[in-house]
């Protein structure tokens, strides 16, 4: 039996600076720009709130989702 597990993120463990946290930071935003960006937009508009605020509290959640494999 083959089990096929998509890991989106390889990370090397001894390279998880500031810079590639902010690299996954971004590919996150884009994700969930994509999937959700309108809807966020009109729940910003409609309840006056910061659209870019709202984008990095979904992109931080989004991060949670995600498999992550580090190598050492």
């Amino acid at each position: 039996m083959d089990i096929n597990i998509d890991i989106p993120f390889r990370l090397n463990f001894n390279n998880l600076d500031g810079e590639t946290q902010e690299k996954l930071m971004q590919q996150s935003k884009h994700e969930v720009e994509q999937r959700f960006g309108a809807e966020i937009k009109t729940y910003a508009q409609e309840n006056d709130l910061d659209y870019g605020q709202l984008l990095e509290e979904e992109a931080i959640k989004n991060l949670y989702n995600h498999k992550f494999k580090f190598t050492v």
